[in-house]
């Protein structure tokens, strides 16, 4: 017998899906309800009164949010930038080599953003105190790049081994130089992967929170300033003022990516 795909879901199953969306949306949704809240320090629900003048006071009234905005942009799109370079480049050379141990290779390409975010942060502090480098925007970098590479292979990968080797072997034979087959035929099959890898990779960064902690030394990113702005009650509607803009800058690239990504598995299918 065939399911029927319209076929009304049993009613258990509808309330555990809206129950699993409830718990993992309603906390942001508060977050935005409370970033209108009139009062400075009420915690009631619902809120007293709604206003937009917290929006007013972090945009013109406070100076201390712009130096770790730019920070956190900066040092997004910098591992972002190394992770599009470094994650294509291998991705490229595991997806059509084959030696021993390639798996393992692909396996530790993978491992950083498995491991939980501690382990990696007191790692890599632990390199960096042992090389005498300096805590600055480039452990930064370094510390967001070893998520950020994983993402970009991930998606990298998976359309390189879903590109045609006979493409490449036409180009080739007609004359075009390694330059122009990537330029011509390589980059347009896998332009939609990186672009969403790179989307998925700036919002990781852009929010990070653990690894950050441990390479940044005196500087604030936007995630550590909030963290220490949630001890001050005062100040609780201007952080989530910060924490909205926060969800906006990183949900727009994570769901660019997800059609992105959808669009290109759709244009991969019909192409074969």
């Amino acid at each position: 017998m065939s399911s029927d795909p319209n076929r009304a879901k049993p009613l258990g199953l509808r309330i555990a899906a809206i129950a699993g969306l409830l718990f993992l949306h309603l906390p942001l949704a508060l977050i935005v309800l409370y970033a209108f809240t009139t009062e400075e320090r009420s915690f009631q629900f619902p809120p007293p009164g709604y206003t937009t003048k917290w929006f007013g006071v972090a945009w013109s009234q406070r100076p201390d949010i712009w130096p770790p905005l730019y920070l956190s942009l900066e040092v997004a799109a910098i591992a972002t930038a190394l992770a599009l370079i470094l994650g294509t480049l291998a991705a490229a050379a595991l997806s059509r080599a084959r030696f021993f141990g390639r798996e393992t290779i692909s396996l530790l390409f993978i491992l950083p953003i498995a491991l939980p975010g501690i382990i990696t942060g007191i790692s890599l502090r632990s390199a960096f105190d042992i090389m005498g480098i300096d805590f600055s925007i480039w452990t930064i970098v370094l510390g967001h790049a070893t998520f950020c590479i994983v993402v970009v292979y991930n998606n990298a990968i998976a359309r390189f081994r879903r590109l045609s080797r006979n493409l490449i072997e036409a180009s080739m034979d007609l004359g075009a130089n390694a330059f122009e087959t990537f330029r011509h035929v390589i980059l347009p099959q896998i332009g939609t992967a990186l672009l969403a890898g790179g989307m998925l990779a700036f919002a990781l960064s852009f929010d990070e929170v653990i690894v950050t902690t441990f390479t940044s030394g005196q500087q604030a990113t936007l995630p550590i300033w909030m963290l220490s702005e949630l001890i001050r009650p005062r100040q609780r509607p201007v952080t989530n003022v910060v924490a909205v803009f926060i969800i906006v800058v990183t949900l727009l690239p994570i769901l660019a990516a997800y059609y992105l990504t959808r669009e290109g598995e759709h244009t991969g299918g019909s192409s074969k």
